[in-house]
């Protein structure tokens, strides 16, 4: 499977019963592209594959559940008026795991080994304001 945003390759991952409300269709398992991040709900059980979403960037936490939130982020974050609940709710997660959301993001975006499907610069003030 590739990518719908880039046509990237994908890490398909489990997804943990507490993220799983926060992609369509609450799905057992996600497709999470190694190139921008986007993060794919999918039908069906997830590869056998040794990689983890934490090792996609040195940016993401080690934690394979904090990342995967954080990609589940980076996706929302595409659309800020759709998914405004959403986000603040991962946020509050994300910050929960000892994670600071918007650094991450950050480091992610100079992470020159990827091409997130978001503009960063454009969004983090609109991220910061809807966290006030």
């Amino acid at each position: 499977m590739q990518c719908p945003e880039c046509s990237g390759d994908v890490l398909t991952v489990s997804v943990p019963d507490e993220l799983r409300g926060y992609l369509p269709s609450d799905p057992d398992t996600a497709a999470v592209c190694r190139r921008c991040l986007t993060t794919t709900p999918l039908d069906g059980p997830a590869r056998d594959d040794p990689a983890t979403v934490a090792d996609l960037s040195d940016a993401l936490p080690s934690d394979p559940g904090t990342a995967l939130s954080v990609t589940v982020f980076v996706t929302l974050c595409g659309s800020l008026a759709l998914y405004r609940a959403e986000i603040e709710e991962l946020i509050s997660w994300i910050e929960r795991a000892g994670v600071d959301p918007l650094s991450t993001l950050d480091r992610l975006a100079a992470d020159t080994g990827l091409d997130l499907a978001i503009d960063v610069e454009r969004r983090r003030p609109q991220l910061v304001q809807l966290l006030r």
